[in-house]
């Protein structure tokens, strides 16, 4: 991270600009120093055509439009990774939720070529042995505050009797992840067979940073106001006890306090893979 309001070396600037696979750019005050403008100008031409950028408004009420940097970043050919994102009030809880959700994708953008390397790299025998380890399909969703989120989910098992725990794989470039800490709460949503195709596709949808996730979905609030999906086969009220390092994913316990089933005799939806080092 550079502070441009700390002054820095143009050819340093230049340098560490023409390294980066991506940009994000606080955008400074309207009446900012002759410096600033100085180092906009020097990363505008040291950036190169296919990196990824990102631009936000800083909040101190006088910000530079995001526009105009935006559509000269465009131009030069670089690729916006979010929407740019507005300040124009005191930052809440949601505000930076956005912006971890931007950050998330700025993420997901520049690791995507080695994530492809990855996933032809193991050997196909094994890929296609794990491949057929199969799993439901589920829904976790999941409320801190004011900042609530969704994922599709199908590595979930159940862990303990007592008491009555199960286990999730989360991987840890999702944005849910900082909403299932220790001792935060969550609901499991249970896909129906047969009957899961439109509440999986609204969720495997990409959703801009700060996005409704439930936006056109039927739900009711559990006991601290987590949405369960109407919909859903059954749904499991949880609090995480545990987490574990699982390499790319974190694995979370969690302990289930409540919980029901709206057709006792449906199946849940399973999910099955040819391969096994991708979803």
């Amino acid at each position: 991270m550079v502070d441009l309001r700390a002054g820095i070396d143009l050819q340093e600037l230049r340098e560490l600009v023409s390294r980066c696979a991506g940009i994000i750019v606080g955008m400074p005050p309207a009446s900012s120093a002759a410096n600033i403008q100085a180092a906009i100008s020097t990363i505008l031409g040291s950036v190169h055509e296919k990196q990824a950028v990102g631009i936000f408004e800083s909040g101190g009420g006088d910000d530079e439009p995001i526009d105009p940097l935006l559509s000269k970043f465009r131009n030069l050919g670089l690729i916006p990774a979010f929407p740019g994102i507005r300040i124009k009030e005191t930052p809440t809880e949601n505000t930076y939720k956005q912006c971890e959700e931007a950050g998330t994708d700025i993420g997901q953008w520049l690791t995507r070529d080695r994530s492809i390397k990855q996933m032809k790299s193991l050997g196909a025998d094994v890929d296609k042995a794990l491949g057929r380890i199969s799993g439901g399909l589920y829904i976790i969703t999941a409320k801190k505050g004011d900042v609530s989120s969704a994922m599709l989910a199908s590595w979930v098992s159940q862990a303990s009797f007592k008491p009555l725990g199960i286990s999730i794989a989360v991987a840890k470039d999702r944005a849910i992840e900082s909403l299932m800490q220790v001792g935060d709460k969550f609901v499991l949503n249970v896909l129906e067979e047969g009957n899961y195709q439109k509440l999986m596709k609204h969720f495997l949808k990409r959703f801009a940073p700060g996005a409704d996730r439930f936006e056109e979905v039927r739900t009711q609030p559990a006991e601290n106001g987590t949405p369960i999906l109407a919909d859903a086969l059954a749904y499991m009220e949880c609090e995480v006890i545990s987490r574990m390092d699982g390499g790319d994913h974190w694995i979370v316990y969690s302990t289930v306090y409540a919980g029901r089933v709206s057709k006792p005799e449906t199946l849940t939806a399973v999910h099955h893979r040819k391969v096994g080092n991708h979803y």
